[in-house]
């Protein structure tokens, strides 16, 4: 049996087997392990799901319904109920969705980061209706961790990336943001990153720190770069039928346990890229991880212009508009903070 085939037999099943499981089973996808940051998140969502009423979620991490464009299309059809997905995957669907990865755009502080997501008019707002153009409801977005690269020699400027070729997410402006950085952006599949790193058909790939660790990426690269030019986010999305068809209290019911859920990964998180890197640097002591300086970070912050200004051109209808009411978000709670 084909991987394909095997992708569109499991989506049967699945199909099929609503009736079987009960109006009571909704199902939830997402793009990491059970252990990992969106796993921690789906089972504290799965927890207040089930604590507070009759309904069971079914967990499906990555892997076990295919890739990111497999559980997307499983979602909009209604085979999926929620799926969690990262921007870096929809921005073909949600051209606006790409402005996250304009980079120095989110700031480092993890406190203020946080706040921004509770708090963004652009997230809350803005993106919602864009979603549902596409038979999503937008439940929430949150921060997974700062990005870092893992390259095959080491990062402290633009020069050392030229001609490296590096793995980005399917999503036109990541491409655009590492042309920018000097490198020739590779886009991959996740499933298929580990192998080419390992046979040398890409040398450099970006994640946070705890998906490094926890996915052995460390064991096929020589060096960690804290560049601090972005932080992962993700967004949690339930098919769009289903939720507007559900009764008032469980609307109600999903999104306090999206609530409940988004305090609980903002906690986890305190902590772990450090103790993330620790683990790394003691597995493989070789390697180096390395934090550039300001100084050497202003040759990679130069290029954050030309992005956004790619960002406005491939961005879709409302990018103008979306960049200033993040940027205007991003003001507010720094000016909090």
């Amino acid at each position: 049996m084909t991987r394909k085939l095997f992708m569109l037999t499991s989506a049967f099943a699945l199909a099929t087997g609503v009736n079987a499981a009960g109006a009571d089973t909704w199902r939830y996808a997402f793009e990491e392990a059970l252990d990992e940051v969106q796993g921690k998140f789906a089972q504290k969502f799965k927890e207040e799901i089930e604590a507070n009423s009759d309904h069971e979620v079914q967990l499906f991490p990555f892997g076990t319904l295919g890739e990111s464009a497999d559980i997307m299309e499983q979602a909009q059809s209604g085979i999926l109920q929620f799926v969690d997905q990262s921007p870096g995957f929809t921005g073909a669907l949600i051209p606006e969705a790409q402005v996250f990865f304009v980079p120095y755009l989110l700031p480092q502080d993890e406190e203020t980061l946080a706040e921004f997501f509770r708090t963004s008019t652009a997230i809350n707002e803005m993106f919602p209706p864009l979603y549902e153009e596409q038979g999503l409801k937008l439940l929430t977005m949150f921060p997974e961790g700062e990005v870092m690269m893992t390259t095959a020699e080491p990062v402290t400027g633009p020069a050392d990336l030229n001609e490296v070729k590096f793995r980005v997410m399917t999503n036109p402006l990541l491409v655009e943001s590492y042309q920018a950085f000097g490198a020739t952006p590779t886009p991959l599949p996740w499933g298929e990153v580990y192998g080419a790193l390992q046979t040398g058909i890409i040398q450099g790939q970006e994640n946070p720190a705890f998906f490094i660790e926890s996915t052995k990426m460390y064991e096929v690269t020589d060096h960690i770069t804290r560049a601090g030019h972005n932080n992962f986010t993700t967004a949690v999305m339930a098919n769009l039928d289903f939720f507007e068809g559900l009764p008032e209290e469980e609307q109600t019911l999903i999104n306090d346990a999206i609530d409940t859920a988004f305090e609980y990964i903002i906690e986890y998180q305190e902590g772990l890229t450090e103790e993330s890197l620790e683990k790394i640097k003691e597995a493989k002591p070789s390697i180096t991880i390395t934090t550039l300086s300001e100084e050497e970070r202003q040759p990679f912050m130069d290029t954050a212009e030309a992005v956004e200004q790619e960002f406005l051109e491939i961005g879709g209808d409302q990018a103008q508009e979306i960049l200033d009411q993040l940027k205007a978000d991003l003001e507010a709670v720094g000016a909090e903070s």
